[in-house]
């Protein structure tokens, strides 16, 4: 089985959205044997990456990085498709963390870093903003000599 993880920025320059969700679909689908998706399913590129490798046929694993972790979002939609997608999973795996913090949110990342074969980072290429960033996330994986795969638009900065 080969497993993918993801890492990545909330928001998502709606003008690259399509052109980001195509170039996850070409990664996610047409593998040969069966493939598992690590995700923590936040808003953004992680729920948009678990929706494609379900629609691609992949199992989906959540990595979830605290106890309190769905008081994090604020917007109805995002909160939904988070619950939507956790439903779906086959497996789910929680971090030892009671509350949301950079921490915890760092520790899920490492896990989804420790524990695929190729992450994608959804990444404009900037430094994280805080622990566990996605600059973070991906500067872990490429310390453990996993292969990172960027997938953004050229020219484009996140908001």
């Amino acid at each position: 089985m080969k497993r993918i993880g993801v890492t990545g920025h909330r928001d998502i320059p709606s003008e690259a959205l399509e052109e980001i969700r195509g170039c996850l679909r070409t990664l996610l689908c047409g593998h040969e044997g069966s493939l598992e998706a690590l995700s923590s399913l936040a808003a953004g590129a992680d729920q948009l990456f678990a929706a494609v490798a379900l629609e691609c046929g992949a199992s989906l694993t959540v990595v979830i990085p605290s106890g309190d972790y769905e008081t994090g979002f604020t917007d109805a939609v995002e909160l939904a498709r988070y619950r939507g997608l956790k439903r779906q999973a086959t497996q789910e795996i929680r971090m030892d963390f009671p509350h949301s913090t950079d921490e915890a949110y760092y520790a899920a990342g490492a896990y989804i870093a420790d524990n695929c074969d190729r992450l994608v980072a959804v990444w404009d290429g900037r430094p994280a903003r805080g622990l566990g960033g996605t600059g973070d996330i991906v500067e872990y994986a490429r310390s453990l000599g996993k292969t990172v795969t960027v997938v953004w638009r050229d020219g484009l900065t996140r908001p």
